[in-house]
């Protein structure tokens, strides 16, 4: 292990002791500290960001992981409010979830505790770092961060000021640290530093995810990427469907939890889909469609079977026409990646069924799937949008970051 990530995991192995015992008190104080000091520096915050826009407009990075990737006035203060939020939360650490009495007097119970050091390997999303910060320390936790190349400037720069707030506030200021050094080799030698670091959550695309998935020897909590759907069912209010499929798509295209593909019941195509393409065309969204959705779609060209599976990240839909909700299950089961996934429906039968037979981390009735998102859940932030099912699954707010210890009270006895 080079010198720089062995020290870095001795710095977090010790502020790993300090962490531990701070009050929520304390907690809530240095975030809120914190979320002040974001917004102070703003101005420093947005120039480091503008280097790495530039240079992502230079590497022809697509529109929307430039979006993902650009800080705002707005966008920086939306970060001090997700902080503000934890300090609102409940904090988990110290809840003693159960005591129960055994025969021989033992009083056996079992207390939330912080994972411990957490690493977040991620890619060209800045906010994650603060997030990632607020959700670590209210839970108890140190973090090293890990972010890509494209937006080391402004992970320095934010991480610059969350460490000045620590220090202001005398907590140790390797509660959250950098790996300054973006290359491929450093990650995997950091994907091996089990000795200490307690659980990896991988934060990007699905080459990224699928990398420390493999290589990793630190267990990972999986966060998915997202081949989103939604099911327009024969039932539905139309109006209301365009505006939700409209929302989905094209808010923010760069997002895990936009739709990528859309399921239209064959009963409404004719009037929804000449409606909808239109839409779509003002929005300058390409429609990958199947030979039924084709004719009522001008513009749209011919979907693959690669389509069906694919997670867009950009101004692409791809759109399928089907016969039933049951047909609209299959196709989102056989091609989601465990993420949203959405109904439009008035028949309660058909949404109960979709909820029941989806597999998904988020399933949806009459809503947008871009509210898959911790702020949006009352959270805060997030640390990522698990699509695993062991441990947590969906937005992990703070409960995804703790584990639990027993706690066993006796008055002298052995066993026999």
């Amino acid at each position: 292990m080079n010198e720089m990530l062995l020290e870095l995991g001795q710095n977090a192995k010790e502020a790993e002791n300090m962490l531990r015992t701070i009050t929520t008190n304390k907690k809530n104080q240095v975030l809120a500290a914190v979320a002040e000091h974001l917004v102070e520096c703003t101005d420093e915050l947005i120039k480091a960001n503008a280097v790495d826009v530039e240079n992502g407009k230079k590497n022809n990075m697509p529109e929307g992981l430039v979006d993902r990737l650009l800080l705002t006035p707005e966008r920086i203060q939306g970060m001090a409010e997700g902080l503000q939020q934890l300090v609102a939360l409940e904090d988990p650490i110290g809840e003693v979830t159960g005591m129960k009495k055994r025969p021989n007097g033992l009083l056996i119970g079992q207390k939330r505790v912080p994972l411990g050091v957490i690493g977040i390997i991620y890619e060209a999303r800045p906010n994650v770092t603060a997030d990632a910060f607020g959700l670590c320390f209210k839970t108890g936790n140190v973090v090293i961060l890990k972010g890509g190349s494209d937006a080391i400037h402004s992970n320095e720069a934010i991480v610059k000021c969350i460490r000045e707030t620590l220090k202001a506030n005398d907590i140790i200021e390797n509660a959250i640290q950098l790996i300054q050094d973006t290359s491929r080799e450093t990650a995997a030698e950091f994907m091996k530093m089990n000795e200490y670091v307690d659980v990896l959550i991988p934060r990007g695309g699905k080459g990224l995810i699928k990398a420390v998935v493999n290589q990793s020897t630190i267990p990972v909590i999986e966060t998915g990427t997202g081949n989103c759907h939604i099911y327009v069912d024969e039932s539905a209010d139309l109006n209301m469907a365009v505006d939700i499929i409209m929302n989905a798509k094209t808010q923010r295209v760069g997002v895990c939890n936009a739709c990528e593909s859309l399921l239209v019941n064959a009963n409404i195509k004719d009037v929804l889909l000449p409606v909808l393409a239109n839409r779509l065309k003002e929005k300058h969204v390409q429609m990958r469609a199947d030979k039924e959705a084709m004719t009522l779609m001008p513009g749209a060209v011919a979907a693959t079977e690669e389509d069906w599976g694919t997670e867009y990240l950009d101004y692409i839909l791809s759109i399928k026409v089907v016969y039933s909700v049951d047909e609209a299950i299959a196709h989102i089961n056989r091609y989601n990646t465990g993420h949203s996934e959405a109904i439009i429906t008035n028949d309660y039968t058909n949404a109960q069924k979709f909820l029941d037979e989806v597999d998904a981390a988020a399933v949806y009735v009459n809503a947008s799937t871009r509210f898959t998102d911790g702020f949006e859940f009352g959270y805060g932030a997030e640390i990522g949008i698990s699509t695993q099912k062991l441990h947590a699954r969906g937005p992990m707010g703070l409960l995804a970051l703790t584990t639990t210890k027993y706690i066993i009270y006796g008055n002298g006895q052995i066993r026999q």
